[in-house]
């Protein structure tokens, strides 16, 4: 019983940080209701599946705390009431409410942004796709590295004729060994993660600037073409620059100096990637 016990709260602890505050009294999030579905923007219908979604989370959230307790008290002789869990129960509602949104999700033209703000959202969503798998490189890269300074510990402890042997034999294997080509491929991950880290972060950064999203909007309607018919985007960070080319149409514009404010130092992702490890959450 008492493995048992750990296995459901270790199981349960993930979906705790994952939902932050959520409780058994928290509040279910409601998404719009499915009769206005037809006036729904493309957006709109996105924040009703996650809406949708939040609500299932939330109940799936609350069963995981209240079955550790109902493992606990049920070790402890604890006889729980009857529906005692109800909160975690998925209503009928809410998976339809969810259903509903997934096909309203599906079946919306998301492919031609319309806006600024869509066009910055798709980007950031395409670096972030970029940025995972990114992250998967520099994994098995820095598993590569660190299998290699494994062999500290032997060489900190080599103060004999057999330890010292032993250890250049470690050394002479690929496994404890770190050649150029090892060291390439980490470097290269490295900058990857922080090239696709950094575009999506100004996407994300550009999507939420209204007056960023508003003069680029202004200079598609004046001259009169689709913003989301664009064919090459990209920015710069060292001079905080995006510059935008819609070819076909035969117009292109630089947007300068709008991200100013949502710069991170190094000394600021360092500080921040330490807070994540000890708490699971970025800081505020």
């Amino acid at each position: 019983m008492k493995r048992s016990f750990w296995k459901i709260l270790l199981l349960s602890y993930p979906l705790v940080i994952g939902s932050g505050a959520a409780n058994a009294t928290s509040p279910a999030v409601q998404p719009p209701p499915m009769s206005t579905t037809l006036t729904l923007t493309g957006q709109e219908k996105i924040d009703a599946l996650i809406a949708s979604l939040g609500a299932i989370k939330n109940r799936v959230t609350d069963n995981g705390i209240n079955t550790v307790g109902a493992v606990g008290y049920a070790a402890l002789g604890g006889v729980i009431v009857d529906d005692a869990m109800n909160d975690g129960i998925i209503t009928q509602a809410e998976l339809d409410d969810y259903i509903a949104a997934k096909d309203l999700v599906i079946n919306h033209d998301y492919e031609t942004a319309t806006t600024a703000q869509q066009l910055f959202t798709q980007e950031y969503q395409g670096a972030m796709n970029d940025l995972d798998a990114a992250i998967d490189l520099l994994a098995d890269a820095s598993a590569e590295i660190l299998t290699a300074t494994g062999v500290m510990e032997t060489a900190a402890t080599a103060d004999t004729s057999p330890e010292q042997t032993a250890l250049q034999g470690m050394l002479g294997t690929d496994e404890y060994s770190i050649d150029q080509a090892e060291v390439d491929a980490y470097n290269q991950a490295v900058a990857q993660v922080e090239n696709y880290a950094q575009q999506a972060g100004a996407f994300m950064a550009a999507a939420n600037n209204a007056d960023l999203t508003a003069s680029i909007d202004s200079y598609a309607q004046v001259n009169n073409f689709v913003v989301g018919n664009y064919t090459t985007i990209t920015y710069t960070q060292n001079i905080d620059e995006f510059v935008i080319n819609w070819d076909d149409d035969g117009f292109g514009s630089g947007w300068q100096g709008y991200l100013t404010d949502d710069m991170v130092s190094a000394t600021e992702l360092f500080t921040a990637g330490e807070y994540v490890e000890q708490y699971g959450t970025m800081p505020n």
